[in-house]
């Protein structure tokens, strides 16, 4: 599927459930305007007939009692009163009650229906009706219609020592009728042509808007398709004043950390074969050594002084002994870079520790006519670290430091308290280090060029130290110019009781 295919279908997705919310905006926006409308008229009908009962009293009941000499109403007068207000307005129904809301009279009324009409209607409407002079909007009890409530006038009256309340629905039922009728006309009026102008203008409005408002999403998608393509240098431009900023600049992130990921693997799977090629080239040089002269000896040992044989002993035993320890150097960089090694922390004196370190090298360093001193203030605090580990790492940094000091030269070991941590140093008077190669000689066979040819070996002493530095949350650090030597120095955290 292509990028423009993708942009499309979304799009329309877009278009049409906007379209879809919009038609039924529209459709709610209708409904709501004919329940408000018709309410409106309500409440204005009200108001305007608000005094109608007032009416009745004061015109009907002069001359006349709403009820016969024997207490029942006067259905006559009701008759007359019912056939002249609905010259006037024939959705009017008009109620006699009494003081307690019973329904005593009405010519709208078929009371032998039982169970349909009500019988008694609420009075606190009424009252409340009457209280305000019919200025509020307010909704009694319609007889004819349990279920809804209707717009009324109503006021009391005392006749001839009879109480009571004249009770006008307004509305009646055929008002309702008539009502409905119209409001469904109006709703299919008014919503078919609503509905119709809503998608129209929707589809225009919409359309224009959401191809404005997706341009940067498109570029979006655009850019994720060609990034999974295999263009990893696939970003979107100017991500942080997009529309999506947000959604732009975490792809950009991700995008950038999956390139260095990718380079990363790269870099890892070169120096896995440079490793392959120069652990193979270090493991067959002495090897090859030790089996040429084994073979000599084999061939040669009835014609060999004990000299020679001696000579060649040695020879194959430094070559064993060269090959035992890049065998364990591998062995050891591999559990620590596999995080295998967990570090077994305890206080100690990296003064004793460096004595001992002095004592395995002096032989060494008195061969080679160097120089090794320990130069550690007795008021140095104990350290919190893995002893063995720590003394792994300052052994790598002494064979590193003999290995590039020339005779008469000098090598120390150092510490200083500096706050909550002691900063040990490893300081030589060799040729140093190039500026240029100190930010990569503690990778793994990475080697100064400042290196003899005759110590050319696996190259993992610094790796391991920066290894074991790493796992004890600290860095190893290098402070070398040339013909000045060389520091390495790294921090250990103080003890704290």
């Amino acid at each position: 599927m292509t990028n423009d295919s993708i942009s499309r279908k979304f799009t329309t997705k877009i278009i049409v459930a906007v379209g879809a919310i919009m038609v039924l905006a529209g459709l709610a926006y209708v409904m709501i305007t004919i329940y408000f409308t018709n309410n409106y008229f309500l409440e204005a009908s009200q108001l305007l007939n608000r005094d109608v009962a007032n009416h009745v009293i004061l015109e009907k009941f002069q001359n006349e009692s709403p009820f016969l000499e024997d207490g029942t109403p006067n259905k006559p007068l009701f008759g007359d009163l019912m056939h002249d207000m609905m010259a006037v307005n024939r959705f009017i129904e008009v109620y006699l009650l009494d003081p307690g809301g019973q329904i005593l009279y009405s010519v709208v009324l078929d009371h032998s229906d039982k169970g349909k009409p009500l019988e008694r209607v609420s009075l606190e409407p009424i009252k409340q009706f009457i209280a305000s002079n019919g200025e509020q909007y307010i909704l009694g009890d319609d007889p004819r219609d349990r279920d809804n409530q209707n717009i009324f006038s109503a006021a009391s009256f005392n006749i001839n020592g009879n109480e009571g309340y004249i009770y006008i629905i307004l509305a009646g039922q055929a008002y309702e009728s008539v009502n409905k009728s119209l409001v469904a006309s109006y709703f299919f009026q008014l919503g078919g042509g609503a509905t119709l102008l809503t998608i129209v203008i929707s589809v225009l409005l919409g359309a224009l808007s959401i191809i404005a408002l997706t341009k940067n999403l498109r570029e979006i998608i655009t850019q994720v398709k060609r990034f999974k393509e295999g263009d990893y240098k696939a970003r979107i431009a100017n991500a942080e004043s997009s529309d999506m900023s947000t959604l732009a600049v975490t792809f950009n992130e991700m995008a950038e950390t999956i390139s260095n990921n990718i380079e990363e693997l790269k870099s890892v799977e070169k120096l896995r074969k440079e490793l392959t090629a120069n652990v193979s080239h270090d493991l067959r040089t002495p090897l090859a050594i030790m089996k040429g002269y084994i073979e000599t000896m084999q061939i040669k040992q009835d014609k060999l002084s004990a000299e020679e044989r001696e000579n060649y002993l040695s020879i194959v035993s430094k070559s064993l002994e060269k090959l035992t320890k890049l065998v364990a150097q591998l062995f050891e960089f591999s559990k620590l870079e596999a995080q295998q090694i967990e570090p077994e922390c305890e206080p100690f004196h990296i003064g004793e520790l460096a004595a001992d370190v002095q004592r395995k090298y002096k032989i060494i360093a008195d061969k080679q006519k160097v120089s090794l001193n320990v130069e550690i203030a007795p008021n140095t605090p104990l350290v919190f670290a893995d002893i063995s580990l720590v003394e792994r790492a300052i052994q790598n940094l002494m064979d590193n430091a003999l290995r590039y000091t020339p005779e008469n030269g000098h090598v120390a070991i150092t510490a200083q308290t500096s706050k909550n941590s002691v900063e040990v140093s490893i300081k030589d008077t060799g040729p140093g280090i190039p500026v240029d190669e100190q930010s990569f000689i503690f990778e793994r066979y990475k080697k100064s060029s400042t290196s003899r040819k005759e110590d050319q070996g696996a190259g993992l002493g610094l790796a391991i130290v920066k290894k074991i530095m790493e796992i004890h949350s600290t860095t190893i650090r290098v402070i070398s110019l040339p013909e000045k030597g060389t520091t390495f120095q790294f921090s250990l955290p103080a003890y704290a009781g």
